[in-house]
This record gives C-alpha cells, structure tokens and sequence, in this order.
C-alpha cells in the first residue's frame, strides 16, 4: 500500500484542526483514494517569521515531499516560493489576514525560470474591483476611504488609479488603534467651517477595517455627531460574520452597506455534504453547527487544498505515473531538484474539485479564480433592529448581479412603464388576439394578476416573449438563459409566468410574495375499465370450474346406481315396489345433487348408508368450495379496484408499466435530480423516478417543452407543475385525463425582479393585500373552476374509495339467468309442439268415444224397433256398458234374453248401468251410430275412468201394441 506524505505549516491551532479534520475525511470515505494511506507531518510556526518557515521547510524535505501546503502571511510565502521554485517542489498557499483586517495582495516574487511552484489556493484580494462597481452603480463623485494601521495601503493603488480616470474624489484617512484619539483631534484641529465640510464627506464613506474597529468607529461619529440620518457608510472585509453584521447596523444611524465573500453552495441542501461523491463532515456542511459559523475562509480554504490534493494524488496513481519522493538537503549546494515536482504540479493545475468554498482550479495564471462576494444593506431610514436585506452579488465573471440604487417607492407608481417578459404556459400567460399589424394581447391568471397590480399601483407596463422560450437555468459558463437571463442582462425589469420560486434562482434575481402554491402534478390518461361480463368467475381457474361441472353428474349417477340397487333389493324381499314419493330416475338424482351444490336442498333421500356417504361427502365438499369461492370473490374485486391505480410518485416509482418524464432541464428537471441523487434521502423513491426520467441523460423520456408532454400523455405520465396539469385536464376535449400526484406545497410562483430592484416590497404588499381580500381566489376559480366540463373531483373521490360494484361484475350472472329463462321457453316450447303432435294421432281414438246422450238415442232406436214386435217382460235386466259396446244393430233383445234370461218369456224389463263423475254439469249421452259398434273406452267401458263412479239404473217398461208413442214421461224412458 503506497503512502502519500505532503506537509503543511500552520498559524495558528485553528488551522491544525481543520487540517485533521480534512484528512480524517478522507482516511473515512474511501472515495477517492480506495487503497492508498496518507501520511502528513504539521509544524507550528510563528506568525509571519520567514526563517523559521524556510528552516522547517528543509527540514521536512530532507525526510521526503511530494507536496507542501501552507498558511501565512505575504513575507513567509515570498521565502517559501523562493525555496518551493529552487526545489520543484508543488506549494499550495492560503493567505492569512491578521487580526481581522481586510487582506491585501501578496506580493510575490517572479520565479528565476519562468516556472513557479507556488499556487495561491485563496482567490486574488478582489475588494478594489467589488468597490468601484458599488461606487459607480451608487453614482458617488465625492467619497472617504478610512483604514486600520494594519491595512496595507499599498493595495488601494489600484483602486485609486481606477477612480482618478473616472474622475471621481477620493480621500484617505488612516484610523489609529485608539479611535476616540481620532475624533477628539478632529474638534481640536478643525474650525467650524472646516468640520461642517468634513461632516458632509463622511455622509459617504468608507470603511477598511476589522468588525471590532469598525464597530468601534462608527459607535464614536454617532457619539460626536458626525454621522447623519442621510449618512451611508460602505463596509468591505471578505471576513465578516452575521453577528458582527448585526452590531454594525445597530450601531449606524443611516444607511449601512457590508461586503463580503459569499459561498452560496453552503446554502443548497442537496450538495451540502457532498462533493464529486466526497462526504464531508457534518460539522463542516451543516449550518446550523456552530463549529462551521466559528471557521475562518481561511480555514475553508485549507480543507479544500487538502481535498485537491488528494485528487491529484489520485490521478497520477490511475495513470501508472507516479514519482518517487524528493528526499532532499537543501543546504547542500549540490541538490539537485525533485525530478517529478513538474509532473506533479501539472497535474494539480489541470484538476479541479467543488469544496467547502465552491469550485477550485489553478487554471488561471497559477491562482484560484473562483470568487464571490454579497453585498448586503438597508433602506434609507429603517427602523432601529430590522433585519439586513441581500441587495446583490458580484463575482469574478458576471461582475454585479443587482441593482443599488437608492430610489425608493413609498405607495405608487404612476408613471412608471415597466419592461416585462414572459413565457407562454397554460393557463398563467396565452395570446388572446393576434391582429395583424398591432401587438399582441395576452391573458391567463398571471397576466389577471398584472393587471390588478397595474390597477392599483397605476402602472403601466409593455410585455414581450422570452426569444429561447426557457424559464431560466444556470449554464456551464456562469450565465444564465431564459426569461432569469433577461433580468440578470436587466433587459427587462420583470418576469412573469409560471416561474417558480427556487433557492437556484433566488441567488441572482428578486422574487414577490407567492401569488399560487406550487407542486409536482402527474398527468396521464384515465385508466381504462376491462369489462368482463363473466370477472365473477375469475376466482376459481377455468380446470376448476370444468371440474365442478363434472362432479355434478358423476355424483348424480353413482346415487342413481345405489338407488336403483336398494329398489331391487326391496321388490325382491318384500315384493313391493318402492315408496311413490322417492324417485329412482337419473334425472331425478342430478337434480339432487345440483340443489345440494347450490345448497338449496332436494328431495329426501331414504335409502343406505352408502347413499349417507355420497351424500355427506358431497356436501362438506359444496362446503368448501362455496366458502372458497367467497372469499376468492371478495379478494378480486379488491385487488381489481386497486390495480393500475397511481396515485402518488410511490405507485408511480412501483409500476413499471407506464413510461413518464418532465421537462429538461426545467425546474421540475432539476427538483427531481436533486431529490433522486442525495444520498442522505431515506426514501427511495425519487432515486427510482430519477433513473427513468433521467435515462440517456434525459432525452428518452422527457420532453423538451410543456406543451409536448401533454400531447404525449395519451400513452405517458407528464410530470409538471400541478397548476398546469390540472388546467390541461380541465380543458381536455374528451375528458379523458386525471391528475394525481402530492397536493403539500412546498414552493410558489413568483414575479421575478431584478437583483435589489425597488419594487419588490411594494408588489409583495399587494400581492399580500390582494390574497387577504379574496380577490386571488375568484381569479384562482376563473381559470380552474371546481366544477367545469370535465370534473376532476368527482373521479378523485371515487378511485380511492371503489366500494361500489358496478351492473358489468354482475352481467355474467345475469346472462346466466337470461340464459337459463331462454333455456326454460325454448323447453316448453318443443314440449308443447311434442304434445299437440301426440293428440292428433290419438284423436281417431277420441272421435270413437261417444258421449252418453249418443248412448241414451241409441237404446231408444233399438227399443223402439223391437217394441214393435214383442213386449218385454217386466222384470229388469242389468246391461252394463261392456255388454252394450259387444251388441250388434241388428241383434234382436230376444237373444239378450235368451242369453241372459233363458227361462222368461215376454218382455224382460231391462235395466243399462253406467257410470258418471259426480259433479254438476253436462254429461256424456248414449246414442245410437248406424252401422257402428259403440266403441270402449280407455278403462273398458263406454266412459273415460273417474275418481268416483255412481251405479245409475235404466228402468224400461213395455208398451201393448202399435208402434211406441214419444215417452215425455220419466217412466217410460232411460233415465241417466
């Protein structure tokens, strides 16, 4: 395991702890040197003692170097750069300021050959350029600079020269230790007149001192009265801390100015304790430690040249180059350098890392170039304690980002024309007229907000589109694009869209009071329903269902079988026939076996206990299946409610079905890869979003506008603005869309402003006033009514709760009812055409039977006809009804009586019995058919069998001589 020693020089016990902490970081992580241990010696030096800092130097490179990092003041770094050139051996130097003073440039040696060694790992002091940008934006002509005894005058000459070409009038002043010394030479020295002229020049100036000196300063002008309400005193010091901040607007009477340097990366959450996959220290990146608001930017610096250090060292072991250490004497005249100092120093220049301080590079001229500082302040005559506002910021490429001046806006705006850009997005900004030949007319809830401002404040305002249609986003270079870029360029005063308030966009523009919650919406296409008629089947599997069906018959049949054999056995033993109530057919034991199933009974089964058997199998088997099927029921519709329902980005991050992206390189873009790439984000569910969304880097499933994610959404998941979505499924001609997502509003939207712009406050305040009247809502509801022609609501509340089945899970059964009715018809329709068939076959037979009047006139044709030649005699002669259907016509009653009266002569009395069904109503009549025998009925008779038979007597009396008059009496004929 190799080792990578570098050495480091020390101050004060301060940096020591920082540098332990730096290195401690590293040995931690594993990040970037996997395999490799650092070794480090510290040495204690004295502050700002060139000899003592060359002697440990040479002591150190004696035992073996590969890098040396140190921090001091200006004179120990020119001897270490003289020694560091000489030996080749890479210097990483962080300037100090001593006693809280305002730093000033270094000057350095230039190294013999032209290559020096020497990196500066702070920036260069950048105060001058910081100040006469201020000065110019404040149009000052006539300033005092005051400064400390330990403030090395030599650093203004820049200044100075700069503010002489411009024309301006700058004095100095030189403050001792002891301030009140100053003002009480002023009064003793200055007459009158002279003080009065002073005391305006101090109305601006100034300060280039430590915060206990400045605070210190401004407490005696207060004190002697030489400092006014309209006074406005700048002070510079890259170190200044927002407790000594506080202390020095307390202690102003009129306006307070402060500059200092700013690392804006501490404020972003997503990247504070990472840097290139490096976790720092919580006590380092989180603010609220109070180790991290106690360090110096001196401090902060030397973490980061530990970390660009440890990069280096890692790119030399990753390119098979790596050097030997110098072991070098330099008190020896005939040292020689380190022959790897060039191949390492190069590889540190050509590095580059993002640390505590933010980006660090040596690729400008040796130094670090990166460098940002924040100008804060407070209005013109603020009341006493209100907090400091941040009016701008400059850095080393943009310059100011702001604006400082000192107008003011107390109620109004009359006659202000403000210059606006927008960007058009549904429903906040649209065109509403486009006629030729005059400007376009918009409209939409931002531009309703607009004009109620304009209404109340009396401004008037010209509007245009933003040329590359992008909300704005920081590019690669610094600068800025979109309708953010428009502003940060202040060719526009304000912008105004669906622009949503950012920490991102914050740092370089102004923002109002949110005028609308903001969230993260999801748009897609309802779901559509499967209907399938017959989904209460689905809980058991076709081969369960046909199995089922199966059973039914073969358990039918086998109770047949069993059946059939007990009727046998039963004929056979008692020579009976089995009980009229139980059945034996097959069909009779099916039907009893499907009641059973369906457990609604059958008929009783009176047989064996191989019959008790069967049937208590099959019923403990119906048992389980219908339980089974029940509960299988209730678990599908459940879970068929619950599918394809996304409702939040967890479902959606869960699915994998449905394809969804957003916007590159939007707000929403950025939101979630900020989300899906922190590593301290206990859920992963934004990592899961982040990896589809951001799938070949963006351009397979996000879009590149608004408008084409919400074209695509008929077969894609447009993440957006909630805002927008919800107007774009309100609006949807077929009202096909829902909206999903988390309501929880986390961020706004904004008008966005100019940097330090002066109507700022005035636009919040009536953004303010106009949501305390009620007048934002009734523009909220005109642009997304709650009920439009497409209701959202209603399918809101109706996917979550799904409790209600709907008529198709029920149409199967239906079908099978309808089926079974159409079955029952068709039935009882070929039994009704079988029927009438079968009785037109038999009605020859049914025209054969006579009725009994038909009976009745036939046996008073043959009565009258015999009559005539004989006379019967009285006794009475029972003919049944068989022995009337076997006469023939022409046989004579004398053979009847021979037959059945063969001792009787004369006229036998005859008696016919018949048989009729008591009841009430027309009867069957006896007559005669010529040329016919009266047919038998079915039962043997002349009659159809009835349930109860009446013997009734026919009576027949002779009649002497001639023919037979018509009986009208009942005793002269056949009484039925």
């Amino acid at each position: 395991k190799p080792e990578l020693p570098f050495f480091f020089f020390l101050l004060r016990w301060g940096d020591d702890e920082i540098f332990q902490l730096a290195i401690s970081d590293l040995s931690l992580n594993d990040d970037i040197l996997q395999s490799e241990k650092i070794t480090h010696s510290v040495k204690l030096i004295e502050p700002n003692n060139p000899f003592q800092a060359v002697q440990e130097a040479c002591e150190l490179m004696n035992q073996g170097i590969l890098a040396l990092v140190t921090s001091t003041g200006c004179a120990a770094a020119s001897a270490l750069q003289s020694l560091t050139d000489a030996m080749h051996i890479p210097h990483l130097f962080i300037q100090r300021n001593g006693d809280g003073a305002p730093r000033t440039a270094c000057q350095l040696n230039p190294s013999p050959d032209g290559e020096s060694y020497t990196l500066a790992a702070r920036p260069p002091v950048r105060i001058s350029d910081v100040l006469l940008t201020l000065v110019s934006e404040l149009y000052w002509q006539k300033f005092i600079i005051f400064y400390e005894s330990d403030y090395d005058i030599r650093g203004l000459q820049t200044f100075m020269d700069q503010a002489s070409r411009l024309g301006l009038d700058v004095s100095l002043q030189r403050v001792d230790r002891n301030v009140s010394r100053v003002f009480t030479d002023l009064f003793s020295t200055m007459r009158t007149e002279e003080l009065n002229r002073y005391r305006d020049t101090l109305r601006r100036a100034v300060l280039l001192m430590s915060p206990r000196g400045a605070q210190v300063f401004i407490h005696q002008a207060v004190e002697t009265n030489l400092a006014s309400k309209d006074s406005h005193w700048v002070y510079a010091n890259e170190e200044v801390s927002d407790a000594d901040i506080m202390e020095l607007v307390h202690s102003s009477l009129g306006r307070m100015t402060i500059i200092r340097q700013s690392f804006p990366l501490w404020r972003d959450t997503n990247v504070r304790c990472m840097r290139n996959n490096h976790r720092i220290s919580s006590l380092l990146c989180d603010p609220q430690e109070g180790y991290l608001q106690s360090l110096e930017v001196s401090n902060l610096y030397l973490y980061d040249s530990v970390l660009m250090l440890a990069n280096a060292f890692y790119r030399k072991l990753e390119d098979r180059k790596w050097h030997s250490m110098a072991s070098l004497n330099c008190m020896r005249k005939s040292t020689k350098p380190w022959n790897g100092g060039w191949s390492m120093l190069d590889t540190i220049q050509k590095g580059r890392i993002s640390g505590l301080t933010g980006l660090m590079d040596f690729r400008a001229e040796g130094s670090n170039s990166h460098v940002q500082f924040e100008i804060l302040g407070t209005s013109y005559s603020e009341t006493f304690g209100k907090d400091v506002k941040r009016l701008a910021s400059w850095d080393s490429s943009r310059g100011l980002n702001g604006s400082l001046k000192e107008n003011r806006i107390e109620s109004g705006m009359q006659g202000v024309t403000l210059k606006i850009v927008t960007l058009l997005e549904e429903p906040f900004v649209m065109v509403a007229e486009n006629i030729l030949g005059q400007p376009k007319r918009y409209k939409g809830f931002s531009i309703d907000v607009l004009d109620a401002l304009a209404k109340i404040l009396g401004f008037k305002y010209d509007i245009y589109q933003v040329g590359d249609g992008k909300y704005g986003s920081a590019l690669p270079n610094g600068s800025w694009n979109g309708m953010i870029g428009e502003l940060i360029g202040k060719r526009a005063d304000l912008a105004i869209s669906a622009i949503t308030i950012t920490p991102e966009r914050e740092s370089v523009v102004d923002f109002s009071k949110r005028y609308l919650d903001y969230s993260v919406g999801i748009l897609m296409r309802k779901p559509e329903e499967k209907i399938n008629i017959f989904s209460l089947l689905a809980p058991f599997d076709l081969a369960v269902w046909a199995c089922i069906a199966a059973a039914i018959p073969v358990v039918g049949i086998m109770i047949f079988l069993l059946r059939r054999i007990q009727a046998v056995r039963c004929q056979n033993s008692a020579g009976g026939h089995p009980p009229p109530s139980v059945s034996t057919s097959l069909q009779s034991a099916i039907w009893i076996v499907y009641g059973a199933f369906v457990q609604q009974g059958g008929d009783s089964i009176l047989g064996s206990m191989a019959l008790r058997i069967v049937m208590g199998s099959w019923w403990l088997f119906t048992l389980i299946v219908c339980s089974s099927y029940t509960a299988n029921l209730a678990a599908y519709l459940t879970v068929s409610r619950m599918d394809n329902a996304v409702r939040s980005f967890q479902d959606l991050s869960k699915q994998v079905d449905l394809v969804y992206g957003t916007v590159r390189d939007s707000a929403v873009y950025e939101h979630f890869r900020a989300k899906g790439t922190n590593p301290l984000e206990q859920d992963n569910t934004f990592a899961e979003l982040w990896k589809i969304i951001n799938k070949n880097n963006g351009f397979e499933n996000s879009v590149s506008s608004p408008s084409e994610g919400i074209k695509k959404v008929k077969s894609y998941a447009f993440l957006w603005d909630m805002a927008v979505v919800e107007y774009a499924a309100l609006t949807d001609d077929d009202c096909t869309l829902i909206v999903a997502g988390n309501g929880m509003s986390t961020r706004g939207y904004g008008m966005a402003l100019q940097h330090g712009s002066p109507y700022r406050d005035l636009f919040s305040q009536k953004i303010l006033e106009l949501q305390e009247k009620g007048d934002l809502d009734i523009l909220k509801q005109k642009w997304w009514p709650k009920k439009g022609r497409c209701d959202l609501q209603s399918h809101a509340d109706a996917q979550p709760e799904g409790r209600a089945l709907h008529l198709h899970s029920f149409a199967g059964v239906f079908c099978i009812l309808a089926a079974g009715l159409l079955l029952a018809l068709l039935v009882a329709a070929l039994e009704t055409w079988w029927n009438s068939n079968h009785c037109r076959r038999e009605q020859t037979k049914e025209d054969k039977e006579m009725n009994l009047e038909q009976v009745h006139q036939r046996l008073n044709s043959l009565l009258d006809e015999d009559l005539a030649h004989k006379q019967l005699p009285g006794q009475s002669i029972e003919i049944s009804a068989l022995d009337i259907g076997s006469m023939q016509p022409s046989q004579s009653l004398e053979a009847l009586s021979a037959r059945d009266y063969p001792g009787h002569r004369g006229p036998p009395p005859l008696s016919v019995t018949t048989f009729l069904q008591e009841s009430h109503g027309a009867g069957r009549t006896l007559g005669a058919v010529p040329g016919r025998t009266l047919p038998l009925a079915p039962n043997g008779g002349l009659f159809r069998q009835s349930p109860v038979k009446t013997p009734m007597p026919m009576s027949y009396q002779p009649v002497p001589g001639g023919p037979i008059p018509e009986i009208n009496e009942p005793s002269h004929g056949t009484s039925i």
